[in-house]
């Protein structure tokens, strides 16, 4: 069987912080069930046992939220326990998992390092931005405490990213943040454009990112990120490397730069499954993994639907000489859908105004690249 990858919510949506922009705290309240709590150790033993049985190649553990690490170590220790007794086949495992950062202390960051887990670490840039809206519930800043757990990642040699969300200030001071991560020497990059609401139009809140803002956002950053790379300074920065892998003839690893969807496995405390991140509500429950296959899930009449509701290609895109880069974006980005089938991507114009700015330079670097290879 193929490589199976899981993305679990081991404490829901609860989260430890408060901030303004996050977009599964709106996808939580529009559920009949906004939390589940925490996942119980029957429920992660039988996604280990399934998963497990499953694959005969590869076996990715990705851990998200809310907050994953509210949960406590203890409930990743038996992960790896768990692990130990059902890999029967000795297939390779993968860890990683996305955190605040916020209670991460020597044993979080020995064990992360112990276990090779990849870990992303949530950061918006200097003090005074990321302080705008990833808050605590008291509405004080996190930057101090998350540069508190950079510190431990380090002395641990944690394998780590920085992800930050681009709202309309991060897009605002690209510049600033770009130099502030060059001098603490984060070399591993991602950048996601802030989401609205899934049920209202976009635009509407004072983080929400236009198309004109992430256009610039995207031009500037992509500036200092090629005149880094040209002068032997590489910073991996995922949407680019995505856009120069692609040119290169290669798939983007990442999902939403595929064009068309597939089944994630999104897994909620309780054992639901839902196929992606950005659709983990009612309309979209596929089953629950305590119950039901691997094999079933993915072959259910609502996955089906929901990854076919993504193949539409828009006529407009057919015609466009840059959709051999941008391939019609993500799912999320093309609601609502009218008559069953996705809209324009929101930021379509963003992206043919930097293809037109950056494109040459693109391929230029698969060129590079490639003779490398």
């Amino acid at each position: 069987m193929p490589p199976i990858s899981l993305l679990i919510k081991p404490a829901s949506s609860n989260c430890n912080l408060w901030c303004k922009y996050c977009f599964y705290h709106s996808i939580a309240k529009s559920r009949q069930i906004d939390s589940y709590g925490t996942m119980d150790i029957k429920t992660l033993e039988a996604l280990v046992r399934k998963a497990l049985a499953y694959t005969d190649y590869t076996c990715t553990f990705v851990f998200q939220g809310g907050e994953p690490t509210l949960i406590g170590l203890g409930f990743f220790q038996k992960l790896i326990a768990f692990e130990e007794k059902y890999n029967i086949k000795k297939v390779k495992i993968n860890h990683a998992i996305q955190t605040n950062g916020m209670i991460i202390d020597n044993e979080w960051a020995k064990f992360f390092a112990e276990n090779k887990f990849l870990v992303g670490l949530s950061l918006d840039g200097p003090k005074d931005i990321h302080d705008s809206y990833r808050v605590r519930p008291d509405g004080k800043g996190s930057f101090l405490r998350i540069m508190e757990t950079v510190n431990y990642f380090n002395e641990y040699d944690v394998e780590y990213n920085i992800l930050s969300v681009v709202t309309a200030q991060v897009a605002r001071h690209i510049n600033r943040i770009y130099n502030f991560y060059k001098k603490h020497d984060f070399r591993h990059l991602q950048f996601i454009p802030c989401l609205d609401p899934l049920s209202e139009q976009p635009g509407g809140y004072e983080y929400s990112l236009t198309p004109e803002r992430y256009a610039y956002f995207l031009k500037t950053l992509f500036d200092r990120w090629y005149f880094d790379v040209v002068k032997g300074n590489l910073i991996n920065i995922r949407y680019f490397d995505n856009l120069v892998g692609i040119a290169m003839g290669f798939k983007p690893e990442a999902c939403g730069m595929s064009g068309v969807c597939s089944c994630q496995f999104v897994v909620e405390a309780n054992g639901g499954v839902y196929p992606c991140d950005f659709y983990v509500i009612d309309q979209w429950y596929l089953g629950n993994l305590r119950c039901s296959s691997f094999e079933k899930i993915r072959n259910s009449k609502v996955t089906k639907t929901f990854i076919e509701g993504s193949k539409y290609i828009d006529p407009k895109c057919k015609e466009c000489k840059w959709f051999i880069l941008c391939w019609g974006g993500c799912r999320r980005d093309r609601e609502p859908f009218e008559q069953n089938k996705p809209l324009l991507n929101h930021y379509c114009l963003t992206y043919m105004e930097f293809f037109e700015y950056a494109g040459d330079r693109i391929f230029e670097l698969a060129r590079a690249f490639s003779q490398r290879r």
